[in-house]
């Protein structure tokens, strides 16, 4: 698992793109950046560049660092990347994951389940962020890693954009499903839990 400096820093920044602490067109300076996520200009100069790689942040000659806007049609667009390919990552993880990552597995599992007894939404979505960044540790396939990370990013903020409490104790206990059957390396159940939670996840 990452845990450098740039990751920490892009992981903060994230989040504030995600939960809209930072607002879709917004301009932004390298200097807000750094401040907001409390590392130095190099692991923040690093964590823009994933994020800009990720479509999160676009960087304009002349004038700077803007958050990128959500257009209508990415909705329909990121989930049907999501659709195709999560649950073949699914599957793939609950078949190769180490015992670490199963462990890893269980507390994002408890930590979503936390935070469907407070409520706590921003806390879902970061432990949601923490799933997604142990598919991507333990699924084989990088070349599926690499096309579902942005995705999935863009897919957190349009989902935080419209998301009730109602439809949050759902997607986790969607979510908690999809995870369980990966840490007990069911691997059909892996990917057919995938498909619900993806098709629920698509449902605006």
């Amino acid at each position: 698992m990452q845990t450098s400096q740039s990751h920490r820093a892009y992981l903060t920044l994230e989040h504030l793109i995600v939960t809209l602490a930072l607002k879709p067109g917004a301009l932004v300076t390298e200097k807000q950046l750094i401040d907001l996520a409390g590392h130095g200009r190099t692991p923040v100069r690093e964590a823009i560049q994933k994020l800009a790689w990720q479509g999160l942040i676009l960087v304009k000659p002349r004038v700077g660092l803007q958050v990128a806007e959500i257009a209508p049609e990415d909705h329909g667009n990121v989930m049907q990347v999501r659709r195709e390919l999560e649950p073949i990552a699914a599957a793939l993880t609950a078949e190769h994951a180490a015992d670490e990552q199963r462990d890893r597995l269980g507390d994002c599992a408890r930590a979503m389940e936390e935070c469907a007894v407070t409520g706590d939404l921003a806390g879902f979505f970061a432990a949601d962020k923490s799933f997604d960044e142990i598919l991507e540790d333990a699924c084989p396939n990088g070349f599926i890693v690499a096309a579902l990370g942005p995705v999935q990013t863009h897919s957190r903020r349009l989902w935080y954009s419209t998301a009730s409490p109602e439809r949050m104790d759902r997607a986790i206990a969607l979510h908690v499903t999809v995870i369980r059957a990966i840490q007990q390396g069911r691997v059909a159940e892996a990917r057919a839990a995938m498909v619900v939670l993806i098709d629920y996840l698509a449902a605006k």
